[in-house]
């Protein structure tokens, strides 16, 4: 299997460049917290307007340092982001892409079902990040909270207004993803489904398409179709309507009633049943991707 295009550029979550002075300390009095804190009041501890607590929190986070998450709903409005430190082993540092393609390689070389197997452990990767956060009851937040944790790994995800249509222009493990997409790239989105269905209490639907477009892959969230009237029987899109059902011969209806012949004149010779293969069946148009084979993550 091979792909199409370059895809994503490597990302690594985190930049570890050297911390200030006053981040380093905000840093300190969040590590100090029993719990995820908003910026207002950590601003009140650390005795510092809260923009400028703020725009510490938010490069916290980027480096891998902090993890932000929404407040429980309460009343009207958008809740407010709150902050925690991040344990040093929670930090997702790419330190481990040696050891993904290592396990990458032998998932690809040994399993019976190797896109089944990615996809099951991405899963417990997704249910392990958001391992004790509230759903949200919103699906775009879902969804944002989503991207949230998407960018903290390293994909920089580009979203629209309403953070359904995604593009990846970052892969923490694009070379490995290079080699075996359906492995890495199955992966990316079994974590991607268990962790929108842990953020958020309505279901909502993903769909990955890996190297979808040069320099980055695409995520489509709350695949859903829209409600309202099914398709009429038979009916539906050339994406799913799949193989036509093949009809069968038709049936014989015998031959051509004789309406009897002329005075003293033989009867004419039966005709021969008419014999029919049916419709050959016809393949609906699978949706491609940069993946050959109709591989996706």
């Amino acid at each position: 299997m091979t792909v199409e295009n370059n895809g994503p550029l490597p990302g690594s979550g985190s930049h570890r460049v050297p911390l200030s002075r006053q981040r380093r300390g905000v840093l300190q009095y969040l590590r100090g917290q029993s719990g995820s804190v908003t910026a207002t009041a950590l601003a009140q501890v650390c005795a510092l307007h809260v923009n400028t607590v703020r725009e510490h929190l938010d490069a916290l986070v980027d480096d891998g340092l902090a993890a932000r998450e929404r407040s429980a709903p309460a009343g009207r409005g958008r809740p407010a982001w709150r902050y925690r430190a991040r344990p040093p082993q929670e930090s997702p540092a790419r330190e481990y892409a040696g050891l993904a393609a290592v396990l990458a390689a032998r998932i690809a070389r040994t399993s019976a079902d190797p896109r089944g197997d990615a996809l099951a452990a991405g899963e417990d990767w997704g249910r392990v990040l958001t391992d004790g956060q509230e759903p949200s009851a919103d699906p775009r937040e879902a969804r944002e909270r989503l991207l949230g944790l998407l960018g903290e790994i390293g994909f920089a995800p580009e979203a629209d207004a309403e953070a359904r249509e995604v593009r990846l222009p970052r892969c923490p493990f694009v070379e490995t993803a290079r080699e075996h997409p359906g492995v890495i790239c199955g992966v990316h989105e079994g974590l991607a489904r268990a962790a929108l269905g842990a953020l958020g209490e309505d279901s909502q639907e993903i769909e990955l398409l890996p190297f979808a477009e040069p320099g980055a892959c695409r995520l489509h969230l709350d695949t859903n179709p829209a409600p309202g009237p099914g398709p009429a029987p038979g009916g539906g899109t050339p994406s799913d309507a799949g193989p036509v059902p093949d009809s069968g011969p038709v049936p014989d209806s015998g031959p051509v009633p004789d309406s009897g012949p002329a005075p003293d004149a033989d009867p004419a010779p039966d005709t021969d049943p008419v014999s029919g293969a049916g419709p050959a069946p016809g393949v609906a148009p699978a949706r491609q991707s940069g993946v050959e084979a109709g591989e996706a993550p």
